[in-house]
């Protein structure tokens, strides 16, 4: 017998995954402004990133506030049975591909764009939510 998943726990695995993208290429930049030593140490004094790796790290924050609220929204969609729907899957599909695509935008600092497609990931959490209401 084969367990079928619902897709939007399925986009949730792979927001997951994004965040842990986005983590990584954080590290990786920040790695040659902080240095070794501050970051095997207590990091008592903050060191503050300029460029690329300061717009990484704040996309990371970013991805870090809004991960919760859509994880929680996917969530209470399938525990209700709402999972499936248009609206909660729709809704998965335009927040992973808003945060697939922020985050690219906001490393190369690319304004306008890169706030609509936050819009966009955030509509996405809304859809999820109203799907578990309706």
């Amino acid at each position: 017998m084969e367990l079928m998943i619902a897709a939007e726990l399925k986009l949730l695995a792979l927001a997951g995954i994004i965040g842990l993208v986005q983590l990584i290429w954080a590290a990786a930049a920040a790695q040659p402004q902080r240095g070794l030593e501050w970051n095997i140490g207590p990091r008592d004094e903050p060191r503050p990133l300029s460029g690329m790796a300061g717009r990484l790290e704040r996309a990371f924050a970013n991805y870090r506030e809004t991960f919760p609220i859509f994880a929680a929204a996917v969530v209470c969609a399938y525990l209700s049975g709402k999972a499936g729907t248009t609206l909660s899957l729709w809704g998965s599909v335009l927040y992973v591909a808003g945060r697939a695509l922020y985050v690219p935008l906001y490393a190369f600092g690319v304004k306008g764009v890169r706030s609509l497609v936050w819009f966009v990931a955030l509509i996405g959490i809304l859809m999820v939510l109203a799907a578990v209401f309706l």
